[in-house]
């Protein structure tokens, strides 16, 4: 199952909520999306301030971007009064951490609809530990359930390497099963799917190229941590022209009279099938969200 491309989010920043210069920036930053940051990137004497700065920063919000607002664990000492703090914002998400059984969402879920929360209001999961990636079916099939509101998977790839131990290489060969295996998931369930960060911002080239690999591994875009990196995973992360091309051709292709009763029509010399139209489809809806 594909996910709906009405939403773009190639590329998704981290801000800190603690950080007031970050947060300022954001209207005019060419990102999809943000994730305004409550969990790692704040210290523990400054989550309680960071808290109580979201609402100036959902007063002035920039429109036409997703704000999802990550929260600490919500059993721990700051993720339920984080919770409400971010219900009393209204923002388009929620990302949860360290989820680990569809229970985890499930609970945050019935707390949305205890506090009669927006039925677009959605919910993202980081999978971020072993034991996520063990249940990371189970999670991800909470994404064919509307009830659920899960919308979006976030790989957590620094938390990965230090919870499993492996050794971080520039190319990611140990991590990459783990990424297959999520995006496998996350097509199950009709999630997107967001690839983690990549640490060193000042490396353009190899952040391209990671961007390029995320892409190719079948990942809707990627989480950041620095402006810089935006305009790499925006381009990474759109269709190229060549297949913009190869998607028109398609759906022309079965828009023909005399096709448009066959599931297999042949063009250029190819089989194709009406499975490959839909593809064609969601590709021309995502370039046109672009455009817009």
């Amino acid at each position: 199952m594909m996910p709906d491309h009405t939403r773009l989010r190639r590329s998704v920043l981290y801000a800190p909520a603690s950080n007031g210069k970050a947060l300022a920036k954001l209207p005019s930053l060419p990102c999809d999306a943000a994730i305004i940051d409550l969990e790692d990137a704040v210290a523990p004497g400054d989550k309680i301030t960071a808290r109580e700065g979201l609402a100036a920063l959902f007063e002035k919000r920039p429109a036409g971007r997703e704000l999802v607002i990550r929260i600490n664990p919500i059993s721990g000492e700051w993720g339920a009064d984080d919770l409400q703090a971010a219900l009393a914002c209204q923002p388009d998400g929620i990302l949860l951490p360290k989820v680990e059984t569809p229970r985890d969402i499930l609970e945050a879920g019935d707390i949305l609809d205890d506090n009669d929360a927006r039925d677009t209001l959605r919910l993202w999961a980081m999978i971020e530990t072993p034991r996520a990636l063990l249940n990371i079916g189970a999670i991800a099939e909470l994404g064919r359930d509307p009830a659920s509101r899960l919308a979006c998977l976030v790989a957590g790839t620094n938390d990965l390497v230090k919870e499993t131990g492996i050794l971080a290489t520039p190319d990611r060969r140990y991590l990459v099963p783990w990424l297959m295996q999520m995006v496998l998931a996350a097509r199950a369930g009709g999630l997107d799917i967001l690839d983690g960060v990549s640490n060193d911002f000042r490396d353009s080239e190899a952040f391209a190229r990671e961007c390029a690999e995320a892409a190719a591994m079948g990942f809707d875009g990627k989480t950041l941590i620095h402006p810089a990196q935006i305009e790499a995973a925006n381009e990474a992360f759109s269709p190229s022209q060549e297949a913009l091309s190869e998607a028109r051709g398609i759906v022309a292709g079965f828009a023909a009279a005399e096709n448009e009763d066959k599931g297999v029509i042949v063009l250029n010399g190819r089989m194709v099938e009406r499975m490959h139209l839909h593809q064609a489809e969601n590709l021309l809806a995502k370039a046109a969200s672009i455009g817009k």
